[in-house]
Parts: structure tokens; sequence; C-alpha cells
């Protein structure tokens, strides 16, 4: 197991936070065929795992509420383990590599109307009597929303980026990288935030400093848009992340290319970015439906 998870670091790059969940789910699945056999399992047991053997504990999972979308999670770290110990030991890995992941419908994302953005970005401030807390809390939502970056790609900029220049380089899932444009909106609310921070910004340490001058907890990011979406009388799908999916989705809608968005998200995969067109046919379907004279 140890070395798997060093493989996965090292080699295919995977992320601290990913690896730690693909541990999780491949010792529940090995726990649980240790109690399904009634012995504890070496290499030799794996190998003569059977699709039965495999149904059996889906359906166990399934039994205690895990979710289509979560066994198929797990599923994919299992398989991940297998393929690996097959290449690395020989063991016959067929009856769980055969396995099918359960179906579920992919949740579409939820992204902020382009007018609710905007209002989010001008009363996000207003949630602090600090003012360099209220611009730090705009610089940051307009960084989500500006550039799509992830809340955990924001709050790793470290000073050496200030000032920002016309992109970034960012380091994304799995250390992936890629270049994001900084719009002037984005640029300006950063250098009002830095002028009014009270805490040296050294080129090693965090860009985004909480009250006593750590780095920024992300919680903290959630809690003002928490506050922000109340005032607002926004859903509770208003979260920062939801930034990220507005960028796309309003890039989309106003022409933008998908493969370029794929880019600017940084997704592996195009398949993760296409979800965004589901998103924007679906809001093209309730205009025509309201619109047409024959709806």
């Amino acid at each position: 197991m140890a070395r798997w998870l060093d493989h996965l670091r090292a080699i295919d790059g995977v992320a601290d936070n990913t690896v730690t969940a693909y541990q999780h789910d491949v010792l529940g699945f090995l726990s649980f065929l240790s109690g399904h056999f009634g012995d504890s399992l070496g290499q030799a047991p794996l190998s003569r795992l059977k699709v039965a053997d495999m149904r059996a504990w889906m359906a166990h999972e399934r039994g205690r509420g895990v979710s289509a979308r979560s066994l198929a999670r797990t599923l994919s770290a299992v398989k991940n383990f297998a393929g690996w110990m097959a290449e690395r030991d020989g063991i016959d890995a067929t009856a769980i590599l055969a396995a099918r992941a359960p179906r579920f419908r992919r949740k579409l994302p939820r992204p902020l109307a382009e007018d609710a953005a905007r209002a989010v970005l001008d009363t996000v401030e207003l949630q602090s009597l600090e003012p360099w807390i209220g611009a730090r809390d705009t610089a940051v939502v307009t960084m989500l929303y500006g550039c799509g970056l992830r809340i955990s790609e924001a709050l790793s900029l470290t000073g050496a980026a200030w000032p920002l220049g016309e992109s970034i380089r960012i380091v994304g899932k799995g250390g992936k990288e890629r270049i994001v444009p900084i719009l002037p909106a984005a640029r300006e609310a950063v250098d009002a935030y830095v002028a009014l921070c009270p805490h040296d910004l050294s080129p090693e340490e965090a860009l985004f400093r909480g009250k006593r001058g750590g780095p920024l907890n992300p919680r903290l990011i959630a809690k003002v848009m928490e506050r922000t979406r109340m005032q607002l009388g926004l859903p509770a799908t208003a979260t920062p992340h939801a930034l990220r999916h507005s960028f796309a989705t309003h890039l989309l809608a106003a022409g933008g290319d998908l493969r370029a968005i794929q880019e600017l998200l940084g997704h592996a995969s195009l398949s993760t970015t296409q979800a965004y067109t589901a998103v924007d046919a679906a809001r093209l379907m309730e205009i025509y439906e309201s619109a047409h004279p024959k709806a």
C-alpha cells in the first residue's frame, strides 16, 4: 500500500488530498474482503477474487448508504491499486478490473447569473468592519470569478506573485501547470488589498493573510460567501467554487472556445469541461420556453 501511494505521488503526480482519499477507499475495500473471506488478505486471495465477490462488496457499500457517485470513485481507486499490483507483482486482477461502476447522473455545475456574480463582487467587502479584510475578501473572490481559480489555487499564491502582470502561472491539481490571464479588475482588487494589508507580504509567504498574519483559511472565504449570499438572497449553491463555475459558464455563453476554457480551468479531460455545455444548453432552453410565443 505504501509503495503504491508513493508511486501515485512521485510518478502520477496525484495531489495529497487525492492520495489520502485513495488510501481510505482501498483500505475500506480490503477490510470488507477480510471479513468476506474470514481471513487476512495477502496477494494470493486477491488473485482468486471473482466477479461475484466484487458485486458483494458493491452491494455492501450501497447497503451502508454510499452513493453511486462515491462508489464509482472508490472503485476507480481500487482498480488503480489492482492494476498497479498486477503490473508489479503479477497478480490476476481480472475480476477487479472487469467490475462495472454503478451508473449515476452527473451533477451539473451551479453557476451564478452574471448579475448575481457582479453583485457578489460588490457586496463581499461589506461583510467585514475592517477595510483591509473587506479588500482581501474582494480580491480573493475576484480572482475566483475573474480567473476561474480554485480556492486552493488562489490561496496558494505567495507575495512573489504581486504585482500581478498580464498573466500568472498557476499550479493546479496533480501539479499540472497552466497560464491564466489576469483581468484588470482582478489586478486592481489585489492592488487595493495589498495597499491596505497591515502584514509584511514577503515573496516566500502567502499573499492572502488571515487576521493574525498567517495564511488565509479557505473556511473564512466560505463564511463570507455565506453571509454575502444571505444578504443578496442567493441560493446555498452560491459558494466560492460556484464562482469558478460561473467563470466558465459565462465565457462559454459569450462564445468562448471549449478547448480554451479547458486550458484556463486546468481540466485534465475535456469531458469535465463539457459539463458546461449542458449548463449553457439548459439556460438556452429556459429562455426559449419563457420567450417563444408558441411555448
